[in-house]
């Protein structure tokens, strides 16, 4: 077996889980690197509408490896200050391409979410956590900052400001439970169930519109860097558009209400 997975247990859901257990899944180069290499290549599969990133064992993913390891890639005739810079970016470059990739991405976070693994959690659409879950924004109690791939920008806006602050500042750990209760995650469930519910979810996403799902996808990320409420307004109204004059799935929908039945979108 690889560091990386990549399964397909329902039609048009992947799994891809991270598969070094015995670190807790840590972020060593070994592992981040065939990461990017999966999500480039489930991106590009059309024959999946939902993605779901999880981990084995007791961890999600435990952030920087204290272990060492394998350097990271091409680093051949470099400087250990651009090797340095090399390594962070494979890691910073993680949640922009799990952003960008166009299927939804639900993270299914099972055990230890620490550090980067926190971060990780954040680059996906939504969070669902087991029971076991817990959450550390670790780079504090190392000695550095709490800001890194992004969290500064992303946890802000999942708990708002003040708990943010708070978590980021303080290094403590989130429980599931409470990470349910702030809206870090959507939902908590028992560990056994975790899997489960996240690939119901895929195939309740899965029902709708390929075109309206990624879309809406789209949407969401940009609305979060989108300034002002009349900009939110126009983007959306031209995307809708879009989808209502070049598909036939608006009738579609009319005419699976009249019918009683599911309506099934061809985009």
């Amino acid at each position: 077996m690889g560091t990386i997975e990549i399964t397909k247990p329902r039609p048009r859901t992947t799994v891809i889980t991270m598969n070094r257990p015995e670190r807790l899944n840590s972020m060593a180069f070994e592992v981040m690197v065939p990461l990017h290499e999966a999500f480039a290549e489930v991106a590009e599969d059309h024959d999946t509408g939902v993605v779901i990133l999880t981990g084995t064992g007791r961890g999600f993913c435990s952030g920087a490896d204290t272990e060492g390891g394998e350097p990271p890639p091409n680093i051949e005739g470099l400087t250990l200050t651009r090797i340095a810079t090399r390594a962070m970016k494979i890691l910073a470059d993680l949640v922009p391409a799990m952003r960008h990739m166009p299927q939804p991405v639900i993270c299914a976070v099972n055990g230890a979410a620490i550090g980067g693994g926190m971060c990780l959690t954040l680059g996906g659409d939504v969070r669902i956590a087991g029971e076991s879950a817990y959450f550390r924004a670790a780079g504090i109690n190392n000695g550095l900052t709490a800001t890194e791939l992004g969290l500064s920008f992303l946890l802000p806006r999942a708990v708002g400001t003040s708990r943010a602050f708070e978590i980021m500042l303080s290094g403590r750990d989130v429980s599931a439970k409470e990470a349910a209760e702030i809206g870090l995650v959507s939902r908590t469930v028992p560990d056994d169930q975790l899997l489960d519910t996240a690939l119901d979810l895929a195939d309740q996403i899965n029902g709708w519109s390929t075109q309206g799902v990624q879309l809406t996808k789209r949407m969401m990320w940009s609305g979060l860097e989108t300034s002002s409420l009349d900009a939110a307004i126009e983007l959306e109204s031209h995307t809708q558009l879009y989808v209502r004059l070049t598909t036939q799935n608006f009738e579609e929908a009319t005419r699976a209400r009249k019918e009683g039945r599911k309506p099934v979108f061809v985009d």
